[in-house]
């Protein structure tokens, strides 16, 4: 397809014999509008934007005509250990990333149902829009979503799921517990490139209310020829106007793949992840003592190394990312270095199809040698 043309019809052929949206891979309903874009970054704010339109409609505003000058207020919450990219979405969207209600988590990132409750009661009344998220960003860990979306609809608010990891725990039987209540949000977001492993720059927008999805988005021009029904015009659904097609490196990896496939890529990349943290524990004591910070429940390990001859925080965190420095030099594997609640720790985050139990043993081993005094 030519460069600056839209791509293709954004319904999947899945090996079932019929056309899909891709979102039924997670669990999400059927009707739901999709979007390509660049990323969860755009995922998100496409997300955001519909519901900015949506929670505005309510209260007899047009935002898009309009703009926010004299617009009704409305309140956005957060769990404490949101993602940059749900910050920077509000930002551009001029909801303000800090003008946001953060609500509590627990010790792996988690939303406590408790704290949101509590901030919800101080909002009654108001347009509220939640932003939950599946697959905290060092830990991979999960927000309740089936109490969030209790809360929220008892609240009237917009829930929407940042999923940029976690979303495709639902297309896994083994771990589509993890998304339990997922289907009951509003819009979600999540990455492509990263599980899928398609070309890079590829994302996917979900909206459970295709008007308010469309109306966010959509331009109109007199030279624009849009249609109707069933047909779809795919800049209606994203940011950008000119773009490349997405649609079809995701069709074409789906179409390969199949569910099963999709669900033993998943599978076996977490599998790969509880290796990495067994073979860490179990590492050669020659090494500094290795802690691993999180429960590994996705495909994220985030590990912290103290000095062999210990030491306090402060140099436990300068020997971490002197451990991560080395094996970022070795070259066996890569990974980087990340802050998670004030410490300094490593962050292994494993997506790649091709990666075998042999390449996490010789990244296990690499990562141990780089630990030795």
């Amino acid at each position: 397809m030519p460069a600056g043309t839209s791509g293709p019809s954004t319904l999947l052929a899945l090996p079932s014999r019929h056309q899909e949206c891709p979102g039924v891979l997670f669990g999400l309903p059927a009707g739901a509008s999709v979007g390509f874009v660049t990323g969860c970054q755009a995922a998100n704010f496409s997300a955001l934007a519909a519901a900015r339109h949506a929670l505005s409609q309510r209260c007899g505003w047009d935002v898009e005509e309009h703009g926010l000058y004299g617009a009704p207020e409305i309140a956005v919450v957060v769990g404490a250990e949101a993602h940059v990219t749900v910050h920077t979405a509000l930002q551009m969207l001029g909801l303000g990333r800090e003008r946001v209600h953060r609500v509590a988590v627990d010790g792996q990132g988690r939303m406590l149902p408790t704290a949101l409750a509590a901030t919800l009661a101080t909002l009654a009344g108001r347009p509220t829009l939640v932003c939950a998220q599946a697959g905290n960003i060092n830990t991979g860990a999960f927000d309740p979503l089936a109490e969030i979306a209790d809360l929220t609809a008892k609240h009237g608010a917009w829930l929407h799921v940042d999923g940029a990891f976690g979303l495709w725990a639902g297309a896994s039987p083994r771990l589509r517990e993890l998304v339990r209540g997922v289907e009951r949000a509003d819009s979600w977001a999540t990455d492509a490139h990263k599980w899928l492993n398609v070309p890079y720059d590829c994302g996917l927008v979900f909206c459970a209310h295709p008007e308010a999805h469309r109306a966010a988005l959509t331009a109109h021009a007199d030279y624009l020829e849009q249609t109707a029904g069933r047909e779809r015009d795919p800049f209606e659904w994203v940011p950008e106007f000119s773009r490349r097609a997405r649609g079809f490196t995701v069709w074409a990896a789906l179409r390969h793949l199949g569910r099963r496939g999709v669900a033993d890529l998943v599978d076996r990349c977490c599998s790969h992840a509880r290796r990495f943290a067994a073979g860490l524990r179990a590492g050669d004591r020659s090494a500094g003592q290795v802690e691993i910070l999180n429960e590994v429940v996705l495909n994220q390990v985030l590990v912290r190394f103290a000095p062999p001859a210990g030491g306090d925080a402060e140099s436990t965190d300068d020997f971490t990312r002197e451990v991560i420095r080395r094996v970022q030099l070795d070259g066996t594997c890569w990974l980087s270095g990340t802050t998670w609640q004030g410490r300094a720790a490593m962050r292994i985050s494993i997506s790649n199809w091709s990666t075998t139990e042999a390449d996490v043993e010789r990244s296990v081993a690499a990562i141990l040698r780089a630990a030795e005094a």
